[in-house]
């Protein structure tokens, strides 16, 4: 009877294991997903297009290893500089962008009713490019190309790192992120409703003299 039961229990076995697998699969790359929000738009598109190419698909010669270093700096430091852009929408009803600084955006902006205090730097920004940073660090770093280029007898360890990695650090940076939250519409970031939209403004106040 035991015997007969025995490719029943194996065949139950191994659909167990391939839920496991498919359920892990799933929070793995929900997880990066959350991750990725966190970031510009921009430059994941950018990272995620070029890696395969710059690393000839994890193939990596010299020149490769130089082109692969050289995308994951330009794309860390976009990600930390983004966290100092701002924008908003000018009496002419265009978008503008510029860099925060202690005293408001530059360039002055093309609006004469614009709050510049509102735009001022914060403490919450330099946290905010830090954990930009650690997020594309570990988005960057664990990418199967990245880890075949630069060190590919870590890949068999990758796969553990991107099941443990990723939440944990959403977690975290999304509990920073709360305490200090990002109201601004930085460079790559998707243009969400603007309190400083200045155009409103105007038609506003033009309309209540009317």
């Amino acid at each position: 009877m035991s015997l007969l039961l025995q490719p029943y229990n194996n065949t139950m076995s191994e659909k167990a294991n391939k839920t496991r697998a498919s359920t892990m699969s799933g929070k793995t790359f929900s997880a990066l997903g959350n991750l990725v929000k966190l970031l510009p738009t921009g430059t994941v598109f950018l990272f995620q297009f070029l890696i395969p190419v710059v690393t000839n698909n994890g193939h990596c010669t010299t020149l490769n290893k130089y082109l692969t270093g050289a995308l994951l700096v330009v794309c860390a430091f976009n990600c930390a500089f983004s966290s100092f852009t701002d924008s908003y929408t000018g009496t002419d009803g265009q978008r503008h962008f510029g860099i925060v600084t202690a005293k408001g955006l530059w360039p002055s902006p093309a609006s004469e009713s614009l709050d510049l205090s509102v735009y001022k730097l914060r403490f919450g920004d330099f946290v905010h490019a830090f954990f930009s940073l650690v997020v594309f660090a570990v988005l960057g770093l664990l990418d199967t190309n990245t880890v075949r280029c630069f060190y590919p007898e870590f890949e068999s360890g990758e796969k553990i790192l991107m099941e443990v990695l990723p939440p944990v650090i959403g977690v975290v940076a999304s509990s920073v992120f709360v305490i200090f939250p990002n109201k601004r519409h930085g460079i790559g970031y998707p243009t969400t409703s603007d309190s400083n939209d200045t155009s409103q403004k105007s038609k506003t106040s033009s309309s209540s003299s009317a």
